[in-house]
């Protein structure tokens, strides 16, 4: 091609350049955040994917979905269609969701009762280990042993009530990868609920960034929950690989008008929200706690897993709709922001020293593994 269209070279040092911008070194008061590139260009969604989600430990689930031979769940870690079973001598697997003649799925969804996983597509069939039952009509086949096709097996650990699955078979232990957080977590003991997924048109990115901004969005963006945390009081910790932001509650006595129910289905006396790099939010009040796990679908797009694990007799209608009504207006924000992240004008901001601590930690880390990653090759043609 010649003319004006950029050369796969050109393009590769241009991504280079971009991915060179942020210093991981510079100290929060005078760090500039990640540039508006690093939320626009396909090249840094790949790079992602192998380099940060094809090698983290990933939520999944919850143990409740598969506590009996025959429970599994489905999901998506970097690309790779996954599905998590207990089988039949009561073992907790992961294997790959992708038939091995075709590539067909083997699951959707989550459910009960599994005794064989069968392809909708032509009718292949796997116990419950990974290995091949049937393959029908496929006799006379030329060097074609069954017993050598099986599902590829994915790494899975439980912590807590929580799944975590991973496609490195060299990646750490699940316990060493979340290092302190493993022990200063406690999830109580609390039931799960269920589940809702949100989509939302941004970056991954974005949604992480709007959880650890500290509190700093709150009150304009969330005017109902800014009537109950103090924010003069909130605070983020950080720490190796995670972040705790903290609020005390307000006494009911205190909270605005209009901020009611948000009080009746946010009680005790503090919420924490925790952050897990890169994509892991956790938010905990008394009697809730609620997964946020943001999985990016496309580099302006993403979607926003909530799990809920409710205390029993807790009024879950009431906290659905607290939650639901802040996640509608995270999603208004932050899909304003992605458009925002194209402007001409636009290319990097600062951090608030006071509030933004936890975003900067975020950058950081995430620059620190993307720059240790080989950059894939550029997606535009030559």
């Amino acid at each position: 091609m010649t003319g004006t269209a950029p050369t796969r070279a050109a393009a590769e040092s241009r991504f280079a350049d971009e991915l060179a911008r942020f210093d991981p070194r510079i100290p929060l008061d005078s760090a500039s955040t990640i540039p508006s590139s690093w939320y626009l260009l396909p090249d840094f969604a790949d790079l992602e994917r192998e380099a940060l989600f094809a090698r983290a430990w990933q939520y999944v689930g919850s143990v409740h979905g598969v506590a009996n031979p025959g429970d599994y769940i489905t999901a998506d870690i970097a690309g790779e269609p996954i599905l998590v079973v207990r089988d039949a001598e009561g073992a907790l697997r992961a294997l790959s969701n992708v038939c091995r003649h075709r590539g067909g799925p083997l699951a959707s969804g989550a459910g009960t009762g599994l005794r064989a996983l069968k392809c909708g597509y032509h009718g292949w069939s796997y116990d419950l280990s990974g290995r091949l039952l049937s393959a029908p009509e496929f006799d006379g086949v030329c060097d074609f042993d069954r017993q050598q096709v099986c599902l590829p097996p994915v790494r899975v650990e439980i912590f807590g009530p929580f799944v975590f699955a991973n496609l490195d078979p060299g990646a750490p232990a699940l316990t060493d990868a979340l290092g302190t957080f493993a022990a200063a977590f406690r999830p109580h003991g609390l039931p799960f609920s269920h589940r809702k997924v949100h989509p939302v048109a941004c970056n991954w990115k974005v949604f992480v960034d709007n959880y650890l901004d500290g509190g700093y969005h709150v009150n304009h963006v969330h005017p109902g929950l800014g009537g109950v945390i103090d924010y003069a009081a909130y605070r983020c910790e950080l720490h190796e690989g995670w972040n705790v932001q903290t609020s005390p509650l307000r006494p009911s006595t205190r909270i605005r008008d209009g901020t009611l129910a948000y009080a009746s289905s946010r009680g005790g006396d503090a919420a924490y929200y925790y952050w897990l790099f890169p994509n892991l939010m956790i938010n905990c009040y008394e009697g809730v706690i609620e997964i946020n796990h943001v999985r990016p679908t496309a580099i302006d797009r993403c979607e926003v897993v909530f799990d809920y694990f409710y205390a029993p007799g807790l009024d879950r209608a009431a906290s659905d709709q607290v939650s639901d009504q802040v996640q509608e207006e995270d999603r208004r924000i932050c899909e304003a922001v992605q458009k925002g992240l194209g402007s001409r004008w636009y290319d990097t901001g600062r951090f608030s020293v006071k509030r933004e601590n936890g975003g900067h930690q975020f950058h950081v880390m995430l620059a620190a593994a993307l720059q240790a990653a080989a950059p894939p090759p550029s997606a535009l043609i030559t």
